[in-house]
């Protein structure tokens, strides 16, 4: 190995030191015998090595820099791979919330159609509950008319049984039982004040009685007549009466002739009908319950064609016409 290369190694292992210049011009001078171009390629090794030589700590910083660098490079890798997962998240987010929207747009739609058709029914239910409100009103009403007709009859009653009763004396009054019962007058007559025993004519002094009957009947000419016969329970023994249902319809037929042809009542409000002994109000195992038994009753009740007249006049409901 030559001078130069001995040099040159020493220089390059101590190149870091700050007098290595004054070295290496001091050894060009003492060698400036050697050739041109050698010395040339010398100084321009050497130029090119003091030119990319640095200092150790610059080094050290550099090398840090690049460290941290390449740190914050991973770093860098690592929250792009993080905003990239949060990208998709959000874009998925983004699409179930675009999904929501339009349900929820949906669902409005559906309670807007049924608000209104909500809207439309309440002003149809409000509509007939007027029309409701109404008929119960009209049938307010005739139930009121119905009422008034029910108290005037029984007023009408009261004052006929009032009437019938002043007009008779005590003792006719014994033998009477005025009823009124469910806007009906009952009048109900012992067979002993208008027949003798076993007997359908009328006796003779059962005229009085039965004009003052006749009277009131007369004077309420608005009222149907239904007379029954009743008898207890003992069969009859005449000839041409068969037995208590021949006597009954017998004996209510003789007080409906004798209104009729004596009183002047019209037939056409009369009737007659037997009842036999199947109606008792008493016990036939007694003489007193026998006798209560045997009777004549003159029913007096108001024309019912007036009534069914009226119920004919109640107002139809309008919900009935739509069944």
């Amino acid at each position: 190995m030559n001078n130069f290369e001995q040099f040159f190694q020493t220089i390059s292992q101590s190149c870091c030191y700050k007098n290595k210049l004054h070295i290496l011009i001091i050894y060009l001078i003492k060698n400036l015998v050697m050739k041109y171009f050698g010395k040339l390629l010398l100084i321009l090794t050497v130029s090119i090595m003091f030119a990319s030589c640095v200092s150790s700590s610059r080094f050290n910083r550099l090398q840090a820099d690049h460290n941290q660098l390449k740190t914050d490079y991973q770093e860098s890798q690592i929250q792009l791979a993080k905003c990239n997962t949060n990208t998709v998240s959000l874009e998925d987010r983004l699409a179930e919330a675009r999904k929501n929207n339009e349900n929820m747009r949906t669902s409005l739609s559906d309670m807007q159609n049924s608000l209104n058709t909500s809207l439309t029914l309440g002003t149809q239910g409000n509509v007939n509950i007027a029309k409701l409100v109404d008929e119960i009103n009209a049938s307010n009403r005739f139930i009121q008319h119905l009422v008034q007709a029910k108290n005037k009859s029984d007023s009408l009653n009261l004052v006929m049984v009032n009437n019938l009763t002043r007009s008779l004396t005590r003792e006719e009054r014994q033998d009477m039982d005025i009823q009124v019962l469910k806007g009906v007058v009952y009048v109900s007559l012992a067979d002993n004040m208008l027949y003798d025993s076993g007997s359908f004519e009328i006796r003779n002094n059962a005229g009085e009685i039965l004009s003052k009957i006749a009277k009131i009947i007369l004077d309420y000419n608005d009222y149907s007549v239904l007379v029954e016969g009743n008898t207890d329970n003992v069969p009859i023994t005449r000839p041409n009466i068969r037995n208590n249902w021949d006597l009954s319809a017998l004996r209510a037929s003789s007080v409906v002739q004798a209104l009729q042809n004596n009183y002047g009542i019209d037939p056409k409000r009369l009737t007659a009908g037997g009842r036999g002994e199947y109606n008792p109000i008493a016990s036939n195992s007694t003489p007193d319950g026998k006798a209560r038994n045997r009777r004549t009753q003159i029913i007096i009740t108001p024309e019912l064609e007036q009534f069914m007249d009226l119920i004919g006049q109640a107002p139809q409901s309008s919900l009935d016409g739509n069944q």
